[in-house]
């Protein structure tokens, strides 16, 4: 059967080369051919289904490091198509075993300076060199390329389904050249373990001045001794809490994005994100939080966007960038362990999504999603360290009874609702939201989503979402009412104001049974702005959705 369609559509091709000849007369059978062609083509083209990402490396452009910035991070001579090799599983042995950044000792230490060293003195005409390095992340993270085959389809990673897998394969091709160049096959790059309270602190020889660890553009009075806040937001002038009490803070907060708020593969993962796919813009919880805030949190605020690491434009080209995004991998491992891997994506069009990148040898290596699901083929390892934030289930900040008639009170004072809620987020603001959708599997996760996100201005936003806040006084990650937050470093795109439509989705199922709320038939959904520029964000609606 197959042959006779093959067979069939070669003399259409032909009639239809024909009837370009003759076109005054033969036009309107040629348009029927066609449209007959393209059908009978489908069963041979997966049904015109692919939908995998891939970049057009010969399509670049200028783009915006942030909406008031054009900039321009194409490499020399992209115009002109390079050969590329398919991406082949290196040797098993010797496996690489990335260590915490806070436990290296001098030796290590040592090594790496040397390697980066060497690098940073290559050629911009080398793509192994510091700035080509870092430039990748500039071209992928603003849409400096175009989508492969789908001509004014940007492509941009973040807030997507990407995100996780693009940065395996920057890390895992930087760690590879660093270790070529100083010719040790066991080199592995350290990643700073922010999420224990041993490696809160920035680590120490990232900060050493007479290194080439140490960069200028940072925040120095985040420097050690001052513990990370992984909920950081930029108008906090001093820090919210002593050291103690921000590291107890930190472990609430990830058990909300590792545990609590990322129940499902969209929560931890990133919205789907296809071929042509121009609405897919909702963030995982950790690439909002801590990915974002940290990246926000180092820059130096003497810079408008807090550049370098504030800016994905400029981030890469920061050292510590490459710690910040190995202990990112991890924690996708980390959270893979603890769902037993039941919640991997298999969907073929991400899976087969790849992207290119130079080896430690020069090769332009062609590289699919699927290649780098499975660390041990790929050579390396993690150091195993303890997950404190595991313990951390936060409790109610009130009794959930007395929060009860807390909350009917008010909101007997004003009301707001939904149904019309369209709003600018200039203030504190609290929502009724009714739940009487109820789910209909026991393994359904209930979902906050607000959505229609828009935010205006170059400024960093950030916004806090609570359920069923009762007392002001503690709108702290440390209470159960914390249902997670949206953290944002605007840019990108051609047009630098582009103004899409986000989304922000909200695990909240084990909240609810926390707070002995998931019987109510609605709840109460508080927005609490924590940067000034939340003035910039308007909100279309808010509703709540089931995750199966």
């Amino acid at each position: 059967m197959a042959e006779k369609k093959w067979i069939l559509i070669l003399f259409l091709t032909f009639i239809i080369a024909v009837s370009q000849v003759h076109h005054l007369y033969m036009g309107e059978l040629a348009s029927i051919m066609l449209e007959k062609l393209q059908q009978w083509r489908k069963p041979f083209n997966n049904g015109g289904k692919n939908l995998a990402i891939g970049p057009n490396l010969t399509a670049c452009h200028s783009s915006y490091g942030r909406p008031d910035l054009l900039v321009y991070c194409c490499p020399p001579g992209f115009q002109t198509p390079v050969p590329f090799t398919d991406f082949k599983f290196p040797d098993p042995s010797p496996v690489r075993v990335r260590r915490p950044a806070h436990l290296l000792n001098e030796s290590f230490i040592a090594k790496y300076n040397k390697a980066l060293s060497i690098m940073k003195s290559l050629p911009y005409d080398d793509p192994r060199s510091f700035l080509r390095q870092a430039n990748l992340h500039c071209q992928f993270c603003t849409g400096a390329y175009e989508m492969l085959n789908r001509s004014g389809s940007e492509l941009n990673i973040h807030r997507t389904w990407m995100f996780f897998p693009w940065h395996r394969m920057m890390i895992y091709f930087h760690e590879l050249i660093l270790g070529s160049l100083i010719g040790d096959d066991t080199f592995a790059l350290p990643f700073w373990a922010w999420d224990i309270p041993d490696g809160m602190t920035i680590p120490d020889f990232y900060v050493d001045e007479s290194s080439p660890f140490f960069h200028s553009q940072r925040d120095f009075s985040h420097f050690p001794p001052r513990v990370a806040d992984l909920d950081y937001s930029t108008d906090d002038n001093d820090p919210r809490f002593d050291g103690k009490e921000q590291t107890e803070t930190n472990l609430a907060f990830m058990y909300n994005r590792m545990v609590s708020g990322a129940k499902k593969t969209e929560l931890f993962m990133g919205c789907t994100y296809k071929a042509g796919d121009k609405n897919c813009d909702s963030p995982g919880t950790i690439e909002s939080a801590p990915h974002n805030t940290l990246h926000t949190w180092i820059g130096s605020g003497l810079n408008p966007g807090r550049e370098d690491m504030g800016k994905f434009y400029s981030a890469a080209k920061d050292p510590v960038f490459y710690a910040h995004h190995s202990n990112i991998d991890r924690l996708w491992e980390v959270w893979r362990d603890i769902n037993d891997r039941k919640l991997d994506i298999d969907d073929s069009d991400w899976l087969n999504s790849f992207f290119l990148f130079y080896d430690e040898n020069l090769n332009l290596v062609k590289i699919k999603v699927k290649d780098v699901l499975d660390i041990t083929k790929l050579g390396y390892s993690y150091e195993e360290v303890d997950r404190p934030w595991l313990n951390h289930r936060p409790p109610p900040s009130v009794p959930p009874e007395q929060a009860r008639r807390i909350i009917k009170l008010k909101q007997n004072e004003n009301p707001v609702f939904s149904s019309d809620f369209r709003r600018v987020l200039d203030g504190k603001l609290t929502v009724t939201v009714n739940r009487s959708v109820k789910r209909e599997k026991v393994d359904e996760e209930e979902t906050v989503v607000v959505y229609g996100i828009v935010v205006r201005g170059n400024e960093y936003v950030k916004f806090d979402v609570y359920v069923n806040l009762s007392d002001d006084t503690k709108m702290n990650p440390k209470f159960r009412e914390f249902a997670g937050t949206f953290a944002y470093i605007p840019g990108g795109g051609r047009g630098g104001h582009d103004l899409k439509k986000m989304k922000l989705k909200l695990g909240i199922s084990e909240l609810l049974k926390d707070l002995k709320a998931d019987e109510d038939e609605s709840i109460w959904v508080t927005f609490v702005p924590r940067t000034t520029s939340c003035s910039n964000v308007s909100i279309e609606g808010i509703k709540i959705e089931y995750i199966k």
